[in-house]
């Protein structure tokens, strides 16, 4: 018996629910980089970036290639950047209806 769809994407977006992995694929949204590069941008020590880089590998989100002592990463295909950008603007949508009630509210308590 195959796994449902559902129950796929739901491990899929488990991936994607930790904020280093995140911010490393923002990062290969734009270009390549190699782990040294990332290090400073991530802003954690390099064995729990390690460790998440490698989540990501085991997804198939990532990709690697060594040259000379540096592995560099890329990802898979655009649309993981994709994705990253549509989820930018649904939580841009969500920030911008709750400073609309935000507003609301203090409007409503200033009468």
């Amino acid at each position: 018996m195959s796994t449902p769809l559902y129950q796929l994407k739901a491990e899929f977006f488990k991936t994607l629910g930790h904020p280093v992995r995140i911010r490393v694929l923002e990062l290969l949204s734009v270009r390549e980089h190699a782990v040294s590069e990332l290090l400073p941008e991530v802003g954690v020590e390099p064995a729990a970036l390690s460790q998440q880089l490698a989540v990501l590998r085991r997804s198939n989100l990532v990709l690697t290639r060594r040259e000379g002592v540096s592995v560099y990463y890329r990802l898979v295909n655009d649309e993981v950047a994709e994705l990253l950008r549509v989820a930018r603007g649904i939580l841009t949508g969500v920030l911008q209806g709750q400073a609309a009630l935000l507003a609301d509210l203090d409007a409503s308590a200033r009468r």
